[in-house]
């Protein structure tokens, strides 16, 4: 296989890594919270039920966690410099797509083009980094950037969003993706140095398609669910299939000479307490932020704008805590972060139990920003931990893993989390309409409205007399939901924080690990080795936190 190599002592060439890959990431992220705090508009725009809604968010989401090991694959073998670029250009599309969508549709199809761009563009934009910069104690600054520019992307996307509702139509929320990325790929072809793996590998299909197949089939499984109920015949099926696939999975990377996730990564105690983290981390956070959007507009009746500027409390403070963090990872064990940061955003998040319609902003401010420091003392180091607790030469397939599983945990944040507020407020909603003095026919046909169409529906309706009565109903039904998802997120961010702290505990001793289909490469002789936090390794020996 040839390998260009690309000299760890050209800082110019290492910079312009860095800045292509941060470029990269925020391309990649930028859709998440500027489609997040748009749905309602979305929403009157298309009249798409609550179900609906949910998959806009997941038609992006969906195949970035579906196809990031095949990216990383296909980098490994054609170039990650060639998959880079291809990942720019489909968010570029994708964009376009959903820029011209008139249907909720078509908005999927664009959501699901840029989720592919998206998919190919985070695990190459490590892989470069790591192949930039093979020691780890230097590589883990560059990551800590890395790790801002996603940060940045989710701060500036609300206010983008925010800044074209207050003056066009939703879809102009696509517009900036397009010239971003086009220039970054025009840029990426004179800048960037090409770099494949060091051993031969191959693509693997099998896997890519249980995958695949497993993944849709869990989102698609707990969104329907949610939306209807969990003993619907297609539920179940959905349901079935995603666990026979995922079984399929395991046997199908045991059985390859060259999988496309190595399983034997597992055995590192680091990259799965990193990996596991991930994933329950990023299904309470972003299902919180796909609630948090739906309480500003629904309860609170802010604008996009005035949303924004709430949720940018969140990645603000998120941000101002990289760099302190990124510092100190060399000093302070990850364990030690990365519990504490989780244990921060479990506080943050239950002392949102007490929000209501009439929560200032004075108010809520503090526990936006709780959160988004706690957010910021997690990111990097997990990040940086899962790529330094397995061998060098697997960096970037390690980089691929943490991210389809954080991915995944993100498709099914908005479901799981849609679903159970779904659920509660549908529940309550007939006794508030009650209490607030609508009985009778009106209430009838404001309870099949949310039903049908989600408690948003009930807002859209022509409710004459009864206006202000309904809204505060449908905002009291709405909070009982939303209390419900707060404390089932806290407790998954609680679980992540003890998943951290159990396996994460460094030992004295180390343990060979032996990485099937992985014969040490010269190249790799230098490879990360365990820090102060006790994680890494050379080619043949993983120091074992846990």
């Amino acid at each position: 296989m040839n390998v260009t190599p690309l000299a760890s002592g050209r800082p110019d060439r290492r910079a312009a890594t860095l800045v292509m890959a941060c470029l990269g990431v925020f391309v990649a992220y930028l859709p998440v919270t500027t489609v997040s705090v748009s749905l309602p508009a979305i929403q009157a725009a298309l009249s798409a039920s609550t179900a609906q809604l949910s998959w806009v968010q997941d038609a992006f989401v969906l195949p970035m966690a579906a196809f990031i090991l095949t990216a990383g694959v296909v980098g490994d073998v054609h170039g990650r410099k060639k998959v880079f670029q291809a990942g720019l250009l489909l968010s570029a599309v994708g964009a376009a797509v959903a820029l011209a969508a008139q249907s909720i549709q078509l908005l999927w199809v664009g959501q699901a083009l840029a989720g592919m761009g998206a998919a190919a563009l985070l695990p190459t934009t490590l892989a470069l980094i790591s192949h930039a910069v093979p020691d780890h104690r230097e590589r883990g600054k560059f990551i800590g950037l890395w790790a801002t520019s996603l940060l940045m992307a989710l701060a500036v996307g609300p206010l983008i969003a925010g800044v074209v509702l207050e003056h066009a139509a939703w879809r102009w929320i696509y517009l900036l993706v397009i010239p971003v990325s086009l220039i970054a790929t025009v840029f990426a072809a004179r800048l960037l140095t090409d770099s494949r793996a060091p051993h031969g590998r191959r693509l693997d299909w099998p896997g890519q398609i249980t995958a695949a197949v497993s993944i849709t089939a869990l989102v698609y499984g707990v969104i329907e669910g949610g939306a209807g109920s969990f003993t619907d015949t297609q539920v179940l099926a959905a349901l079935f299939v995603a666990v026979a696939g995922a079984v399929a999975f395991v046997v199908a990377e045991r059985r390859s000479d060259s999988p496309m996730l190595d399983l034997t990564l597992f055995r590192s105690p680091a990259f799965t307490a990193t990996t596991l983290v991930a994933m329950i981390t990023f299904l309470g956070l972003i299902g919180f932020f796909f609630l948090l959007s739906l309480y500003f507009g629904l309860v609170q009746q802010l604008d996009t704008l005035q949303a924004a500027w709430r949720l940018l409390m969140v990645t603000g403070a998120a941000i101002v805590a990289g760099g302190p963090v990124a510092r100190l990872m060399h000093r302070v064990p990850a364990r030690t972060l990365i519990t504490a940061g989780l244990l921060v955003v479990s506080g943050a998040l239950l002392s949102m139990t007490t929000l209501d319609a009439d929560t200032s902003f004075a108010s809520i401010a503090w526990r936006l920003v709780l959160l988004g420091l706690g957010m910021g003392g997690v990111l990097t180091p997990m990040t940086a931990t899962a790529v330094a607790s397995v061998p060098h030469h697997l960096a970037g397939m390690a980089a691929a893993g943490n991210n389809t599983f954080r991915q995944i945990g993100g498709a099914l944040g908005p479901a799981v989390l849609g679903a159970l507020l779904t659920s509660r407020a549908l529940g309550t909603f007939p006794a508030h309409l009650a209490d607030a003095g609508i009985t009778g026919a009106s209430r009838q046909s404001m309870v099949e409205a949310a039903r049908e169409g989600g408690l948003g529906a009930v807002a859209g309706m022509n409710l004459g007399a009864h206006t202000g009565q309904a809204l505060g109903a449908v905002g009291d039904a709405f909070l009982d939901g939303l209390r419900l998802c707060l404390i089932v997120a806290a407790a998954l961010t609680l679980l992540a924080a003890l998943v951290s702290a159990v396996l994460l505990r460094p030992r004295v001793s180390t343990a060979t690990v032996t990485v099937a289909a992985a014969t040490p490469h010269p190249a790799a002789g230098a490879a990360a080795e365990a820090g102060t936090s006790g994680q890494g390794g050379d080619p043949v020996t993983v120091r074992q936190p846990g």
